[in-house]
């Protein structure tokens, strides 16, 4: 492991091949035992394509810009620029964006062996 690490999420490919729903984990790039960067970018009025949970992650995301809604199992909460979530594992997680929509920082903790994420059925309220 190196002293540290550097590198722009605009260098990395997305994660997602729609252009409204971009998802780059930078996870690979941080050389570090225990944590994991990824960035959401999400074009204004778009939900989140499918939702996931962590078995034993914990992760906290950053909203950097815009604004929008984030559901939590059965909560809908609301956010906006510099908000912090931090999310339990275990939890099933969605975003949708606002108007100007919404930029995620999302930061997680140490990665079990073959990784921990996994679907999530999730219904947003109407």
């Amino acid at each position: 492991m190196t002293n540290f690490s550097r590198f722009n999420f605009e260098d990395l490919e997305s994660f997602t091949e729609d252009p409204d729903y971009e998802l780059r984990f930078g996870r690979k790039h941080m050389d570090s035992r225990d944590l994991g960067v990824s960035r959401y970018t999400i074009a204004p009025g778009t939900r989140s394509p499918f939702a996931h949970r962590h078995r034993e992650q914990e992760e906290a995301y950053v909203v950097a810009s815009g604004s929008g809604r984030m559901l939590l199992e059965g909560d809908v909460i609301e956010l906006r620029q510099w908000d912090v979530v931090r999310v339990a594992p275990k939890v099933g997680r969605a975003f949708e964006s606002g108007p100007e929509g919404l930029e995620l920082i999302a930061i997680g903790g140490p990665k079990p062996e073959g990784g921990d994420g996994e679907p999530a059925e999730l219904d947003w309220p109407e």
